[in-house]
């Protein structure tokens, strides 16, 4: 059974700082991307960070550069997000989701798999 399960979400500061985690199980992890998306409750989810696990290429939305870091433990098939000087525009349901092959951009359309969702609340 394919499962990814999001944990870290919770309640911040602005300028704080999460860690979200990406647990997979039930398919070969190196042979997907990863990524990490979020929603607000009336708008699209969006993307915000990939990552190869192959080789371990990333990409980031404008919006998180220089904010966030998308990584991966191969050994634990977990794919991290570590969110730094948070601000209240992130407060978002944060989801992980997975795609066979090598893509260097994930975006909704078209992914293979995903989690549950974890809340991510920042208060000003």
């Amino acid at each position: 059974e394919v499962q990814l399960v999001e944990s870290g979400g919770g309640l911040v500061q602005a300028g704080g700082s999460l860690r979200l985690s990406c647990a997979a199980s039930g398919f070969t992890f190196d042979d997907y991307a990863i990524g990490w998306f979020r929603q607000d409750p009336g708008r699209e989810r969006e993307g915000m960070a990939t990552i190869n696990t192959h080789d371990g290429s990333t990409y980031y939305a404008e919006s998180i550069k220089g904010r966030f870091t998308i990584s991966s433990d191969n050994a634990k098939n977990t794919v991290y997000l570590q969110m730094n000087s948070l601000k209240p525009d992130d407060t978002a349901v944060y989801y992980c989701g997975a795609k066979f092959g090598r893509p260097r951009r994930l975006i909704r359309d078209g992914m293979d798999y995903w989690g549950a969702g974890s809340l991510v609340t920042v208060s000003s």
